[in-house]
């Protein structure tokens, strides 16, 4: 699963690197996003692949009724398996017409030993921008008028490196190739295209390293430059 990431990228340096322009908000690096706190976060959609977006983490599908609805549902639509995502309702139109490119420069899962659980950070070793693959959706509220847009990280079956840290589920999110960057926003893709960037991507390009458990502090905030410094695993 991938329910937390990071860009700690400044503005200028991600739109550089993915060679994109930015949409009007403002922007601060973003050393922890926790899933469950339903940040907008940056996205290149299939729309607009010209420009970053930010979109609400957690996705609504145009037909949720209700905004209890559309509540309960966000915090199940997170992620999305690669593996069901033509299937599920809330996903198979995303999945479709409406797929999106996620920047990050790293993300975050806990290795279990002994029962208990230990934070790592996961990132290339060149220690470039990524990319997950990702979908969206418009929701809007017909009580207020307003307008959600928002957006889900698909998740596959883990490379041996990330089979070693997230040991229990043994999953990670889908990490674009560079190269596949236009056939994933491609409108026209088929789904052998789609399902072939489906894929745990290469354990050769990425590293890791024990991190504080700063990141799951009820206290201290997570999102600061500390949380992603490298720790030893104290066991």
């Amino acid at each position: 699963m991938c329910f937390h990431y990071a860009i700690t990228q400044e503005m200028m340096k991600i739109t550089a690197h993915l060679r994109v322009q930015w949409d009007g908000e403002g922007w601060q690096p973003v050393f922890h996003a926790d899933g469950f706190t339903f940040l907008k976060m940056p996205v290149i959609t299939q729309e607009d692949p010209t420009h970053i977006q930010l979109f609400h983490w957690g996705l609504i599908p145009h037909w949720v009724k209700s905004k209890a609805d559309a509540d309960k549902l966000k915090a199940q639509t997170l992620n999305a398996r690669a593996e069901t995502v033509f299937e599920k309702p809330s996903f198979r139109l995303g999945i479709k017409q409406h797929r999106c490119l996620i920047p990050a420069d790293g993300f975050f899962e806990w290795m279990d030993i002994n029962k208990k659980k230990y934070p790592h950070y996961i990132f290339m070793k060149e220690k470039n921008i990524f990319c997950f693959a990702g979908i969206y959706a418009y929701w809007t509220d017909k009580e207020t008028g307003e307008l959600m847009q928002t957006f889900s990280i698909l998740t596959t079956s883990a490379n041996p490196m990330m089979a070693r840290i997230h040991n229990l589920k043994q999953r990670m999110p889908v990490i674009v190739d560079p190269s596949q960057y236009q056939s994933w926003l491609q409108k026209d893709s088929n789904i052998e295209t789609i399902q072939s960037i489906l894929q745990p991507y290469p354990e050769t390009a990425m590293d890791y390293y024990p991190i504080s458990k700063r990141i799951t502090s009820r206290i201290q905030d997570s999102n600061v430059p500390e949380t992603i410094e490298p720790c030893k695993l104290e066991i």
